[in-house]
């Protein structure tokens, strides 16, 4: 008969067993959520056609000039032939999608969940276009595989990160090469010039590197390097 001591290490080490049990059956069942997240989202972004993501600051308002930037940036997308496809929010994502449709462009979202300061989808996203995230990893691999290009405009982190994976994606050739634009020269320019000096200089990157993004502040020129890349490029799903 096992003393007290005994019993106490043995119902520690059952205690144990069960919850990696059920931390393991838990993390099964979210290997189908998230299954049914992508199941989802690609049966949408299938049927979408010519899309270019833009990005930026969910922060900012119609009376800044990034959000009417990016208002004539969409509009001229849609003349050269493309769509609009943003994460669906406010601020900068507002604006590209309210640029689309006032230019009868298709208007894509693709939200996610519970984030602060995107608090519900914008009302510019077509009906029928708008589809809401748990994972930011699945929204992110919506943007990259559907869209022909990334117009980046002024952000925080998330715009960072945004364009950070792009050029390593496309560095890394585990996708192909599309057009990558910042917009907004002056936002952009200690970022820029950090990564022609500091980060070129010290060797972590290669010169070429550098060809794998632009800089304009014009909405024409960002819409013709787009479409100009596709006349000599096939327009396909990027993998």
């Amino acid at each position: 008969m096992m003393n007290q001591e005994s019993r106490s290490e043995y119902d520690v080490r059952q205690d144990l067993l069960l919850r990696g049990l059920l931390a393991a059956q838990d993390d099964v069942w979210r290997i189908f959520r998230v299954m049914s997240e992508f199941i989802e989202g690609f049966t949408l972004m299938a049927k979408q056609k010519n899309l270019v993501s833009i990005f930026g600051s969910a922060r900012l308002k119609p009376d800044s000039r990034y959000y009417q930037l990016a208002v004539q940036v969409a509009q001229e997308l849609v003349k050269h032939g493309f769509n609009v496809l943003t994460g669906g929010g406010p601020g900068i994502m507002e604006a590209a999608n309210k640029g689309a449709q006032e230019q009868k462009g298709d208007s894509v979202g693709v939200a996610i969940e519970l984030l602060a300061t995107e608090e519900s989808a914008n009302k510019y996203i077509d009906r029928g276009r708008l589809i809401t995230f748990r994972h930011f990893f699945v929204r992110k691999v919506m943007f990259v595989k559907y869209a022909h290009g990334f117009i980046v405009m002024p952000g925080g982190f998330g715009t960072f990160d945004e364009f950070f994976e792009a050029i390593t994606l496309v560095q890394t050739k585990k996708t192909k090469k599309f057009p990558i634009i910042l917009m907004g020269s002056e936002y952009w320019k200690g970022l820029v010039d950090w990564i022609k000096t500091t980060v070129l200089q010290e060797k972590m990157i290669s010169p070429d590197d550098l060809d794998m993004f632009y800089v304009t502040d014009d909405p024409v020129e960002a819409a013709t390097l787009i479409e100009n890349f596709y006349k000599k490029h096939v327009m396909i799903t990027n993998f």
